[in-house]
Formats: C-alpha cells, structure tokens, sequence
C-alpha cells in the first residue's frame, strides 16, 4: 500500500480557533457584512502579503492552479508585475 498522500480532491471545512472565530466575527460586523464574504476578502488578499511564486513551488496540487489566488496569471496585471523575479 502507497503512503503518498492524494492530494488531488482534498477539500475540508478547518475549525478556526475561538480567537480567529471572534476576530472574523467582529471584522465582519465592522465591515457590515458576512462572515464569508469577509473570508474571502482576506483570502484574495494573501498574494499581496507573500510572495505567490513560493506558495506555488510549495504545492501538493498541481492540477489546480486555474483556481488558485497565487498562480502568476489569476493575479491582477499590477500583482504579476510585483512579483516577477528580475532575470
């Protein structure tokens, strides 16, 4: 039997901790709206908080990357140019 994970439909629901739970919460009260949208919003905001190509040199799933925030041609014309490598 193979002890390589499959990492190819692996999607879960994570518990978030009673301090991150509160934090969203109160994050989404602030901005007036729900607590998913505020998910989603800090989630697109990730590849401006680190670097997009070494998340992708980290990945499990290779076959995703149309859907993933940090794939170099799903960020915004002004995020690619930020994060392109001088040669």
């Amino acid at each position: 039997m193979s002890k390589t994970k499959n990492y190819e439909n692996v999607y879960y629901t994570p518990k978030f901790s009673s301090r991150s739970n509160i934090a969203i919460r109160r994050l989404s009260w602030f901005l007036n709206k729900p607590m998913t949208v505020t998910m989603d919003a800090i989630i697109e905001n990730l590849p401006k908080m680190v670097e997009p190509e070494k998340v992708c040199q980290s990945c499990k799933i290779k076959d995703k990357c149309n859907y993933c925030i940090f794939c170099i041609p799903n960020l915004p014309q002004v995020e690619q140019n930020r994060n392109v490598m001088p040669s």
